[in-house]
């Protein structure tokens, strides 16, 4: 066993959702002793930083029942069995926006709560958007409403806590050091 693994021994669903699974693990530790794990199994997420010609970032405010409260965001979603982060990406910014776009840019991947999930969130720009006429429906439980923010009201958004997770955080200051708007 390597110097950091822990070796599952056991494992148990507790929960199998739409979204997530919940699991127990129990691992034996590098120094022999034993321990469980709460984990958090999900299929990954895809995020986008739309960028509109006049250089305004494209958000969506919604709901986050976890939060009580709504928030601002960049869109996002999570994978669908079988599809590639750049199909979910058009496909979360068509839903979420109206808007397509047919030149996305990677900009990185991470790992959004590595103490008890492995969900890994992938993060694309794009500069070139196109309105969509008849822009797909949003899922029937999801309710947003959007925002163009200047990169300057995206940061005073921060501060106060309209924008508040750690996806759409990073865009920003991503925005920011590459100089993109």
């Amino acid at each position: 066993m390597k110097m950091f693994e822990e070796k599952t021994t056991q494992t148990k669903v507790i929960y199998e959702g739409k979204v997530v699974q919940l699991q127990v693990e129990d691992v034996l530790l590098p120094n022999g002793k034993e321990a469980k794990r709460e984990l958090i199994k999900h299929p990954g997420a895809v995020a986008i930083i739309p960028i509109t010609k006049d250089k305004k970032i494209v958000m969506v405010e919604q709901y986050r029942k976890p939060l009580e409260k709504s928030i601002i965001e960049i869109p996002a979603g999570k994978l669908e069995k079988g599809e590639s982060p750049e199909i979910t990406a058009v496909r979360e910014l068509e839903e979420e926006t109206g808007y397509t776009t047919k030149k996305l840019t990677k900009v990185t991947s991470f790992y959004t709560s590595p103490g008890f999930a492995d969900e890994i969130m992938h993060i694309y720009v794009s500069d070139e958007l196109e309105k969509l006429d008849f822009p797909p429906a949003l899922d029937e439980d999801e309710f947003v409403e959007i925002h163009e923010l200047t990169l300057a009201e995206a940061k005073q958004y921060i501060q106060e806590q309209r924008i508040h997770d750690a996806k759409t955080i990073y865009a920003i200051l991503y925005l920011e050091l590459q100089e993109i708007i």
